[in-house]
């Protein structure tokens, strides 16, 4: 039976303790308070996880600590992406031994002129073939500069484990076209905030949304709301959306996010070194637009 992805997911944030390590204390309050929330499920070690600057010791213990905090009926996908086919498939086949249902797998890209189409539908082929769960492609041009195509996901959505697909894009249109070259059975997931409504619009299955870390009921209750035929009021929400995607996280990326957590009671804290904390100005634009927001909206679960 293939894993239904419907729903908002959050990309869990990586916390940090004072001078490094992976805090996993916070992280599980963190799952803790979100699994009181509606939504779907979690994606761990995702660019919102600041994976890339976890070594591997670290990121299975993310992983562990996820897999043994999350709630009952929470759908959890591990990012399992790495520069290597090879690795790939190693850190895909460790996310299966720890119970993790599907995996998110992202484009290789330091070698960017050479990732043609045929090098990269020959990569995630390699890794559905191998991998003993099902995976979603992960396009994220804005942080590897390579973006999956319609007909290279057209290409990849024939295999049988390869069941769906998050777009970071922020573009309703590629995201179209990867609906309409896919089969209906192939999900698509949004991976931006700032054009959910349009996206679940052109059919997008569900979301993976960074900004769910710090505004779960308000991303869920959208989805909700489009789902439930409620388009005025789904409007709305994402009018309401639009400037906090873009306070949180479209300018400061993962330390924005950290930040709105940090403001609305979770375990945000500081990103990982290059990465630098935002800025006291950055922080008080993001204040204000949570103040913005309605009472309900920004109550901590």
């Amino acid at each position: 039976m293939t894993l239904d992805l419907q729903g908002v997911f959050s990309p869990l944030t990586t916390p940090f303790e004072t001078g490094g390590p992976v805090s996993i204390a916070d992280l599980t309050r963190n799952v803790g308070l979100y699994n009181r929330t509606a939504l779907a499920g979690y994606v761990v070690l995702g660019s919102t996880g600041e994976a890339v600057m976890l070594s591997r010791a670290e990121a299975d213990s993310v992983l562990a600590a996820v897999k043994a905090t999350a709630g009952a009926g929470k759908i959890l996908l591990a990012g399992t992406g790495a520069e290597s086919t090879a690795e790939t498939i190693q850190r895909t086949q460790r996310a299966a031994d720890l119970g993790y249902p599907a995996a998110l797998v992202k484009t290789p890209h330091y070698y960017k002129p050479q990732y043609k189409s045929e090098a990269l539908i020959a990569h995630f082929r390699r890794v559905a073939d191998a991998a003993p769960i099902p995976i979603l492609l992960y396009s994220v041009p804005q942080f590897t500069g390579i973006s999956l195509e319609a007909a290279e996901v057209a290409a990849l959505a024939e295999h049988p484990n390869i069941i769906g697909i998050k777009d970071s894009s922020g573009s309703v249109q590629r995201l179209s076209e990867m609906l309409a070259a896919a089969p209906p059975s192939f999900q698509t997931l949004s991976g931006s905030a700032s054009t959910l409504y349009s996206s679940l619009a052109a059919g997008a299955r569900g979301a993976i949304l960074a900004l769910a870390c710090v505004l779960p009921e308000l991303c869920v209750e959208l989805y909700a709301a489009y789902r439930a035929g409620h388009q005025e009021r789904a409007q709305k929400l994402q009018e309401l959306l639009l400037p906090a995607s873009k306070a949180i996280v479209a300018g400061p990326g993962p330390a924005g996010v950290k930040c709105g957590m940090d403001l609305r009671g979770y375990a945000g804290g500081a990103p990982r070194s290059p990465l630098l904390p935002v800025s006291e100005g950055v922080r008080q634009e993001i204040q204000k637009v949570l103040a913005a927001l309605p009472a309900r909206e920004v109550a901590c679960a």
